[in-house]
């Protein structure tokens, strides 16, 4: 069971970091739910819930009653406390029997993962603490949340690699489906009823999975599809991807419609495909556990700019998982918005996206998304890359 795996990874992870216990606590989960409960439990909680793992291998969750016999079934935790009046009493004999020099919980000011405590929620776990003289022992559980994220297990692999193979069956599908006259809209829907087919869904909203974007002047990304029409002589390309028993794939693809009499894509096309194709390659064989991602992202961005393109004004790559972005570590520059997320070192079981772009002047967006998993000496691909463009005739 993949909550039994997690939970187990959890303990490793506290080990090494030599955090004393991780809290998730939370209420009316389907209102606001904890971005990481999937790893803890398979249904959502009602009342005031906490979920307690220690580095000494104990686990315990304290829930309402009505809650009680579905963690229960899990078999994952060996003490599971229901109430019915109020979480504060069991809760604090429950720590208090644990007694941890550090608590780790779900708070981060640099990673939205790690950042599913609410600030009531907050205030009410250091008053409960504190009434038994640990409230100051609260520390962020961004280390913890970002490993349990980060390091894929082989069920998790299976899953995404699962979805990316939908993914890439649906992009063979709409192939035939795009051409001249027909609109980003129509295309997308298409898309879309192949999903339905296999009774899957969207990696991300609907209203801009998948994306589609032809010709010049577009939003170039995270746009719903418009009425605009594909033309001969224009790139377009797709960002899609699906979602398989809780898992994402998230892949680009890029396509060129040929103009009357046109054989091969125009050269200034052909040229940008390869850059973007090359500057995939080189970062993926740099990308190792131990490098910090921007030095992954600076191997991409200077290839485009020695070939005389623009940089990209976004992150080379993002992690997937459960989310299309998920994870705290980012193949990206170090700029105000990401954090500290371009200096976090790469670790083996990481998934991430290589996702570079440049425009081609008239034609479009040139841009591919490969999907790669960080192993113990390098990275390998996901997905079977794109490596030729896609010619529409």
């Amino acid at each position: 069971m993949l909550i039994r795996e997690k939970v187990e990874q959890a303990i490793e992870i506290l080990r090494e970091s030599q955090v004393d216990c991780w809290i998730t606590f939370v209420r009316e989960s389907s209102m606001t739910g904890d971005p990481n409960l999937d790893f803890l439990v398979a249904s959502d909680l009602t009342w005031h819930s906490a979920l307690i793992i220690t580095r000494q291998g104990s686990t315990h969750a304290i829930v309402g009653q009505l809650d009680k016999t579905a963690v229960e079934d899990l078999g994952v935790y060996q003490e599971v406390v229901g109430y019915v009046e109020g979480i504060r009493k069991p809760f604090q004999d429950v720590v208090t029997k644990v007694n941890p020099n550090s608590i780790a919980v779900n708070y981060s000011q640099d990673s939205e993962v790690a950042d599913g405590l609410t600030h009531g929620m907050y205030l009410t776990l250091h008053e409960i603490l504190s009434e038994i003289g640990l409230g100051e022992k609260i520390i962020s559980a961004q280390k913890v949340v970002s490993s349990l994220r980060a390091r894929k297990t082989a069920v998790e692999i299976d899953r995404i690699k699962k979805a990316i193979e939908h993914t890439l069956e649906i992009f063979a599908q709409v192939q035939p489906f795009i051409k001249a006259g027909r609109s980003e809209k129509e295309i997308a829907a298409f898309m879309a009823s192949e999903v339905e087919k296999r009774k899957l869904s969207f990696a991300w909203d609907p209203s801009s999975c998948p994306a589609v974007f032809t010709g010049p002047d577009t939003a170039e990304a995270h746009y719903q599809p418009t009425a605009r029409k594909v033309e001969k002589g224009h790139v377009l390309n797709m960002d899609f991807g699906v979602r398989y028993k809780g898992y994402c794939s998230d892949l680009q693809r890029t396509f060129y419609l040929l103009e009357d009499g046109e054989t091969v894509a125009p050269e200034e096309v052909q040229r940008g495909f390869e850059t973007i194709n090359t500057s995939i390659e080189l970062s993926r064989k740099a990308l190792k556990p131990g490098v910090p991602g921007w030095e992954i992202d600076s191997v991409a961005r200077n290839h485009l700019l020695s070939e005389g393109y623009d940089e990209f004004p976004h992150g080379l790559g993002h992690q997937v998982g459960r989310f299309a972005h998920d994870g705290t570590a980012l193949l990206g520059p170090t700029w105000e918005k990401y954090a500290g997320k371009p200096y976090e070192p790469i670790e083996a079981g990481m998934v991430f996206t290589l996702e570079p772009r440049l425009k081609v002047p008239g034609r479009g967006i040139v841009t591919i998304e490969e999907m790669v998993v960080v192993t113990e000496t390098g990275a390998e691909y996901l997905s079977s890359p794109q490596t030729e463009l896609l010619l529409i005739r």
